[in-house]
């Protein structure tokens, strides 16, 4: 009795000879008859792919202007570019390395910028997609890679945070590249690529500097996957590249004389308290990446478990240790978990590629349609259920009129440009304005070109941003005719009851005067279209 062992659908040559071996071309696996097809036909569907990603990137991409971190970062830029509106109330070294921002830099050199900057991060964004194609095609085959990019082009996670001026966009897209270095390791057993691997996550931390989870992510790997070669030499040359390639941030601080604010931020960072409760992701992240791609992840992982190989075990770990980090971390944020959607995006395509067909459908008789077609057309619409189960939710998401609930992270904040456009026109130069809180403050710091503090801000140093200033007295600085406006926002307001209220209280003790209001749709009780308030704009005096 002899005993066959076909080979697995979505695996390379070189995964059936031995990963140590040097991989060789070969024909692709006969159930995909596609991948025979010219090459300009793949460039065709990558080029409609990117078309896709860049439309739903910067649909209506104006409609509303910065939150809180768009205006710190984009201030950060046009500090750094010498724009005179801005260098007076955005230091240039805050909380995060400066790559980004001196990227956006050369777009922020005079006047008020706000959509040059998005559309940066938006052809950011779209160079993410392109990239999954040769990450995906690499692992599995360009099916799989070009299934992916069609994903992340539409996943609802990844396209609103990359329509805003945020570092964990063009972060992910280094993660990605250092995913793809990490992979090119493997398959060749070369140690250049091993520190290529190292250079790229400096070089990713460099956008952002939690990204250094990442490392943990590659330990895992190499921990849980005995059969890939371990370069222990390679090892000790590519710390040091990694070290090599960060240390640009703290040495532009020390020769910028600025250590010091960079020792505050790592204390403010490490000690800060929970912004969110544990429950936080799991209510918000899901929903976004979709629910039928983790379905299809996922589950892929249990229909094809026969075919585990390193791959798995690296995307996985690509993804654990993130959400394992980011949970159990205090500080959360909706964008944090961005650089998951990578390899969930991969895995999800190589499920779909390599989809079961039930065997009532791959009975159809031959001369009706062949069984090899059938399960083509069986897969092809199974991608296009997940493709259009993402491109609704994302369409509702960079299509919104704006409401009075914000989550930060998720877009732009509706009325606070026009707010600052506000106090810039009808307050005399000099004006200083009391906020709810530190976002707001940010806000009309960035369009209003005013002083503005935050009410909020904590006089404990451990409990604030270094880059904020406390009003201890508040009263006194109101008495003595130090401020001149106080602005309400809801947003703040919902998160801070305590602080709306005394907000409130000092409205009424310094006979504040509602001098102008920012509105956005909302409806009554009886379902009625009806004005809601959410940016209110006082001017007080002693």
């Amino acid at each position: 009795m002899s005993v066959s062992h076909p080979a697995t659908t979505d695996t390379l040559p070189e995964q059936r000879r031995g990963e140590a071996q040097r991989p060789a071309r070969s024909a692709p696996p006969s159930w995909l008859p596609a991948l025979r097809r010219p090459r300009w036909k793949v460039a065709g569907g990558l080029t409609g792919v990117a078309v896709l990603a860049l439309f739903v990137r910067t649909w209506q991409i104006d409609a509303f202007g910065f939150n809180s971190d768009e205006a710190v970062y984009a201030g950060q830029a046009a500090s750094l570019a010498g724009n005179p509106r801005y260098t007076e109330y955005f230091p240039v070294f805050r909380a995060h390395p400066m790559l980004v921002q001196a990227l956006l830099s050369p777009f922020f050199r005079a006047g008020e910028v706000d959509v040059a900057g998005r559309l940066v991060v938006v052809a950011l964004g779209v160079l993410t997609v392109l990239a999954v194609y040769p990450l995906g095609a690499r692992l599995y085959t360009r099916r799989v890679g070009l299934i992916a990019a069609l994903l992340l082009a539409v996943m609802p996670y990844h396209v609103v945070v990359t329509r805003q001026v945020l570092l964990d966009g063009p972060m992910v897209l280094l993660a990605t590249l250092t995913l793809y270095c990490m992979v090119r390791f493997v398959q060749r057993q070369d140690a250049l690529w091993y520190v290529a691997t190292a250079a790229m996550l400096g070089v990713t931390m460099l956008a952002k500097e939690t990204s250094i989870v990442l490392a943990g992510s590659v330990y895992a790997f190499l921990a849980l996957t005995p059969g890939v070669r371990r370069p222990v030499r390679a090892t000790l040359l590519a710390l040091p590249v990694l070290a090599l390639v960060f240390a640009t941030h703290p040495i532009s601080q020390a020769l910028a004389g600025r250590t010091e604010t960079g020792r505050n931020y790592l204390v403010w960072q490490l000690f800060r308290r929970p912004n969110h409760p544990m429950s936080f992701y799991l209510e918000n992240v899901p929903s976004s990446i979709g629910l039928l791609v983790l379905l299809a992840a996922f589950g892929g992982l249990w229909w094809a478990r026969r075919q585990r190989s390193w791959r798995e075990t690296l995307l996985l770990s690509w993804i654990a240790v993130p959400v394992v980090f980011f949970q159990l971390w205090p500080v959360k944020g909706f964008q944090y978990l961005l650089p998951v959607v990578v390899p969930v995006a991969v895995l999800a395509a190589r499920a779909l590629a390599v989809l079961p067909v039930p065997a009532r459908l791959a009975a159809v008789p031959r001369r009706v349609m062949p069984r090899a077609r059938v399960h083509l057309v069986v897969r092809l619409v199974a991608v296009a259920t997940v493709a259009l189960s993402l491109l609704g939710p994302c369409w509702r998401a960079v299509s919104q009129q704006g409401g009075a609930h914000f989550l930060a992270g998720s877009g732009g904040v509706p009325g606070g440009r026009e707010a600052g456009r506000w106090l810039t026109d009808h307050t005399p130069d000099g004006s200083v304005i009391l906020t709810l809180g530190p976002s707001m403050s940010n806000i009309i710091r960035y369009y209003g070109q005013r002083q503005s503090y935050g009410l909020s801000v904590s006089p404990n140093p451990l409990h604030r941003n270094p880059s904020y200033v406390a009003l201890n007295n508040p009263d006194g600085w109101l008495r003595n005719n130090n401020l001149h406006y106080i602005v309400w926002d809801s947003f703040s307001a919902r998160r801070s009851t305590f602080f709306a209220d005394r907000l409130a209280t000092l409205v009424r003790r310094y006979h504040g005067r509602i001098v102008h209001t920012e509105y956005v749709g909302g409806a009554d009780a009886s379902g009625r279209a009806v004005p809601v308030p959410v940016i209110i704009i006082y001017e007080v005096r002693p």
